[in-house]
């Protein structure tokens, strides 16, 4: 375990505490909240929080992945192994089941981060979840930037900015109407960095592939991807070993992993205080499309 200055030591407990009430306040005052999760380090991060908010008794959520079909393999196998661990209960919504009976259409270039709204709506329906807490930080993109932490969705699961309300004093306003919810963000104050000693102060594992390990990769746009059921590479592209690490994790058609010796925590807190980029926006392709791509999807009931 690394060694962290006092203040940031006290800037994580203020998070942690605050991220803990957000919990209990959403399990006070909704009737079926779910936890997104995908095994990436937010989201772990959030499930360690929600044990934590209500240890010894279990977490009273279940857990959603919305599966696009694309993810590493190591990542796959950590979820699963987390769940198992604690319990916990977790469904999963494949996006090939939306593309096999014609819900959803594959889209020619083979990325599916943005076929993943259908099916998370049409769960959020399905089940009835009323609140969906979700890994977010501000940080990220600016169009997360604009949320807040309880983030009113109309009945077509929409984000619509001028219905957002203020929260002042950390109260947070959780009414909505019949076939509304909620999105909620425990970790809109984070930074990507305060993820990082966070995960070292708690002893959090996470999949290895955050850390730096040899791998097959082609140079596309900039970015380092992996050969993988999406597809890839094209005419052109020359496969490369390196030496690398993923700082994000998701839909591996468009998730570019970084060069990088950063085998362990201390090196990767290192790496991520020295960055100028968002780890989106030095590895995420979706969110490259346009200067609007992530508000667009958001407006559209993406997260």
């Amino acid at each position: 375990m690394t060694s962290t200055l006092p203040q940031a030591q006290d800037n994580l407990t203020a998070l942690e505490s605050e991220a803990i009430h957000i919990f209990r306040e959403v399990a006070g005052e909704f009737d079926r909240p779910v936890v997104l999760f995908s095994g990436g380090k937010d989201s772990t991060v959030l499930v360690h929080l929600a044990l934590k908010a209500f240890w010894p008794a279990p977490v009273p959520f279940t857990l959603l992945h919305v599966d696009t079909g694309h993810n590493f393999e190591e990542v796959i196998s950590f979820r699963d192994d987390l769940i198992a661990k604690h319990g916990l209960r977790l469904e999963v919504a494949h996006v090939q089941d939306w593309i096999d009976d014609g819900r959803l259409t594959e889209r020619p270039d083979g990325t599916r981060n943005p076929l993943q709204t259908v099916p998370l709506l049409d769960s959020i329906t399905a089940h009835k979840f009323d609140a969906v807490f979700g890994g977010g930080r501000r940080d990220e993109e600016r169009a997360r930037a604009k949320e807040r932490i309880f983030s009113l969705r109309n009945a077509f699961g929409q984000w619509e900015p001028k219905r957002q309300r203020p929260e002042l004093w950390n109260l947070y306003n959780g009414r909505h109407r019949p076939g509304e919810h909620v999105r909620v963000f425990p970790l809109s104050n984070w930074t990507e960095l305060d993820i990082w000693r966070y995960i070292d102060r708690e002893n959090i594992e996470l999949p290895s592939i955050y850390y730096s390990h040899e791998r097959d990769v082609y140079l596309r746009d900039g970015m380092w991807l992996t050969e993988g059921p999406w597809g890839g590479p094209k005419p052109g592209e020359t496969v490369q070993r390196k030496v690398i690490r993923y700082r994000t994790v998701g839909d591996g058609s468009c998730t570019g992993a970084v060069e990088s010796e950063a085998a362990d925590l201390a090196a990767v807190i290192a790496e991520v205080s020295a960055s100028r980029l968002t780890e989106r926006g030095a590895t995420r392709a979706d969110d490259r499309l346009s200067e609007a791509a992530m508000e667009d999807r958001k407006r559209e009931g993406y997260f």
